[in-house]
């Protein structure tokens, strides 16, 4: 990218996690200016900031590169403004999960940053949507969503993996496995008892290998389902899912497809991205190829083995 082409845009969520923008964004910065780019910095100040900004740049014929610095929620924010636009992403993740940055192969630091702006990879990403709110990586119903709901619950300012440690054990102990129906491009593929995980990043959480079919870019949703009635089962689908024989199961459903409707005659929470999601029913579709982002050299997902030193770093 040349500095006389035109400008970029920063958009920063001064509120992200313990990576915040003073060590990595401001780094970066300050870069940028020695190389005499031009910058249009935007700290955000509410919900869908970022989605405004991004869509303001998204019209901007001088506007060469979206740089967002935040969470899931902010990186989802950005991309849902960008939607359709030809303006290159970039990612400087600052928040806990990271999803899709883990997911691009991010690693959470200033090297990597130059390396991936220098590079200059771009690779199509899609879009996902559940009723009326966009996500980028991962939803889920059931005992995820009753995790989330605990955790943002309890929420007061930024928060570390150790927050989820026992909204989990809280779920786990009284979650009561209710049934839901799923359907797969209008094919019903489950009605029973467990939890489903859908979306399009192939891992979750702290690495774990749950949809491992899943391409950020390939224009496909996700759909894993745990056939499940007891705590006893649940446990048995982590433990596979950890060593990624889950598929091998007979308890286990997984599908590829364009689009998924989820129901139930009872309330289940919901979550997208690691937030809170819609109430149900569910409608979840697919935008292919909605941007185009910008990727390290060699481009694989952070593993497991990575993600959990990290909680520790």
């Amino acid at each position: 990218m040349n500095p006389d082409t035109g400008y970029i845009t920063l958009i920063i969520n001064p509120r992200a996690g313990a990576r915040c923008e003073k060590q990595l964004a401001c780094r970066f910065i300050e870069y940028l200016e020695k190389k005499n780019f031009n910058l249009q910095i935007h700290y955000t100040q509410h919900q869908n900031h970022a989605k405004e900004i991004a869509a303001d740049a998204a019209v901007k014929y001088d506007c060469q590169l979206v740089v967002v610095a935040g969470g899931d929620g902010t990186i989802r924010e950005t991309v849902s403004g960008l939607e359709g636009s030809d303006k290159p992403l970039m990612l400087l993740p600052c928040g806990t999960e990271n999803l899709l940055a883990n997911e691009l192969g991010y690693k959470f630091n200033f090297k990597t940053a130059v390396k991936v702006f220098e590079a200059w990879i771009l690779h199509p990403l899609d879009l996902c949507k559940a009723n009326d709110r966009f996500f980028t990586s991962v939803g889920g119903i059931g005992f995820d969503g009753d995790v989330v709901k605990l955790v943002d619950a309890r929420r007061k300012g930024n928060i570390t993996h150790l927050h989820y440690f026992m909204p989990i054990f809280q779920s786990f102990m009284k979650y009561d496995f209710p049934k839901f129906t799923v359907e797969a491009d209008d094919e019903v593929i489950f009605d029973d008892r467990g939890l489903a995980i859908f979306g399009s990043i192939s891992r979750y959480a702290v690495g774990l290998p749950i949809l491992q079919k899943a391409d950020y870019g390939d224009g496909l949703l996700d759909i894993c389902i745990y056939k499940c009635h007891n705590r006893p089962a649940l446990l048995y689908h982590s433990l596979m899912t950890v060593f990624k024989r889950h598929r091998k199961s007979k308890n286990v459903i997984y599908r590829q497809c364009k689009k998924i409707k989820i129901y139930s005659d009872v309330k289940m929470e919901t979550e997208l991205d690691g937030d809170p999601g819609p109430a149900m029913p569910l409608e979840i579709s697919i935008m292919p190829q909605a941007v185009k982002v910008l990727i390290p050299p060699g481009s694989k997902p952070i593993g497991m083995k990575r993600r959990i030193f990290r909680i520790f770093e």
